[in-house]
């Protein structure tokens, strides 16, 4: 058995975990980061406009742990009307974290916003203060900057609400973003019946006031936040816009609500276009002859989309990678490692590689390792290689049974052996060696 290749010496690494900012009161912030992943970090933000939290969810860029002293482009990912507190519905609904996975941008998630429309409201309601442009526009960028290697270069592509937020972001805050896509979004807001129309679907998630918003139909605020009426500001910019007919795959039935809103959005779709036909900015637009309001739809499109997304950010193809040596003998045994997405690169101490399900770290006196998952995490979110625990000692294994009344469970995952005189993981005395 060959320990991997030596190659120059490891790199000191960044901190892995960027310490949050100071609480200056007042100030934007990021007050608590969680390693969830190998690649995807949960950030809890505060947002001086909003008063309040704002959780964000990252998926790396590719070479973040390879490249420790590289900055990467973003890629904003917008959810739609019904959008939950605790993910993001592109993590829960679709492939993005898998599709991501080998691609060198990091994905920006913001988690919540249900019927917010990504906008500023003129006055909270139901409980909600939601001041989603300024947090996006003009709070995370700089704290992402400083903290989680993210460059000016940005883009941001949504579904349905999302997707509306996408253009209208773009164009009232010129610079922001090099690329904005929609999928199923309504792309003319201010159109005749159609403030009516998102009121009710406001009402239907969530129960909010669209007046709260941005007033009555009538408020000139519904054409300032018009993609339609915005489109001159769009000029420059690389534009993809895409929806369905409202049926299924192959003209299959469809849920009666998923299909008026795709209907709905069909129909402003050709009118934005015609009017930057009109304007001459080119931009992508995609009927398809299928498709409804529907998460599966939304991943063919999200895929569908990446070409362009990539040429306006500038981000090359997936490098061509292959294992060797001992962590090359250890990838085809463990079948969750799927294939490696990076070379093999330097850690302090030894060496690693990253795969789609996970890495594995090399040393002289622990060997070959995998880890992966939230103890992957967790592990990174505590330093890694570089940090207290050192390097991992075996493989991740189910706890043993425990004794009633402490906190864990006989089936929870567990790196390590029991500290015998209690019977709980000992993750840390397991999967490290004394540093």
């Amino acid at each position: 058995m060959t320990a991997p290749s030596a190659l120059s010496p490891a790199p000191a690494l960044a901190d892995p975990t960027p310490a949050p900012a100071p609480a200056s009161q007042g100030k934007p912030r990021i007050t608590d980061v969680q390693w969830t992943g190998d690649h995807r970090v949960d950030l809890t933000v505060y947002s001086a406009a909003a008063n309040d939290t704002i959780k964000v969810q990252l998926l790396l860029a590719r070479d973040w742990h390879a490249d420790p002293k590289a900055r990467f482009p973003t890629l904003y990912l917008l959810d739609g009307m019904r959008a939950r507190d605790d993910q993001n519905g592109w993590l829960l609904e679709t492939n993005a974290a898998d599709f991501y996975r080998d691609k060198n941008v990091t994905v920006v998630l913001p988690v919540g916003g249900q019927s917010s429309w990504y906008t500023d409201w003129r006055r909270p309601d139901n409980g909600k203060n939601y001041k989603w442009e300024t947090f996006l526009a003009k709070e995370l960028p700089p704290l992402l900057k400083q903290g989680w290697r993210a460059t000016d270069v940005r883009a941001a592509a949504g579904v349905s609400m999302g997707g509306t937020a996408a253009f209208t972001l773009a164009a009232r805050n010129k610079g922001l973003y090099r690329f904005a896509g929609s999928y199923s979004g309504i792309l003319s807001t201010s159109t005749p019946g159609t403030p009516e129309s998102i009121a009710i679907a406001m009402r239907d998630a969530g129960n909010f006031n669209a007046d709260a918003m941005y007033g009555p139909p009538t408020d000139p605020a519904w054409a300032q936040h018009d993609p339609l009426k915005l489109a001159e500001k769009l000029r420059g910019m690389s534009l993809y816009f895409s929806s369905g007919n409202g049926t299924g795959a192959d003209g299959a039935p469809t849920d009666l609500q998923a299909m008026a809103l795709e209907v709905l959005s069909r129909s402003s779709n050709q009118a934005f276009a015609v009017e930057l036909n009109r304007l001459g900015i080119p931009a992508n637009a995609v009927y398809r002859p299928s498709g409804n309001h529907s998460w599966p739809y939304w991943q063919f499109e999200n895929g569908e989309a990446w070409p362009q997304v990539q040429a306006a950010l500038g981000v090359g193809n997936p490098k061509p990678c292959q294992t060797g040596g001992v962590i090359g003998e250890l990838a085809p045994r463990s079948r969750a490692l799927g294939s490696c997405v990076t070379v093999e690169y330097a850690v302090p101490g030894g060496r690693a590689q990253d795969f789609r399900g996970g890495q594995i770290f090399w040393s002289n006196d622990t060997g070959a390792q995998v880890v992966g998952g939230a103890i992957g995490g967790a592990y990174l979110g505590a330093g890694g290689p570089g940090g207290p625990l050192g390097y991992p000692t075996g493989p991740s294994r189910p706890c043993p049974a425990v004794r009633a009344g402490t906190s864990s469970s006989s089936t929870a995952p567990c790196t390590g052996r029991r500290r015998p005189a209690r019977g709980r993981c000992a993750a840390r005395s397991a999967t490290s060696t004394p540093r």
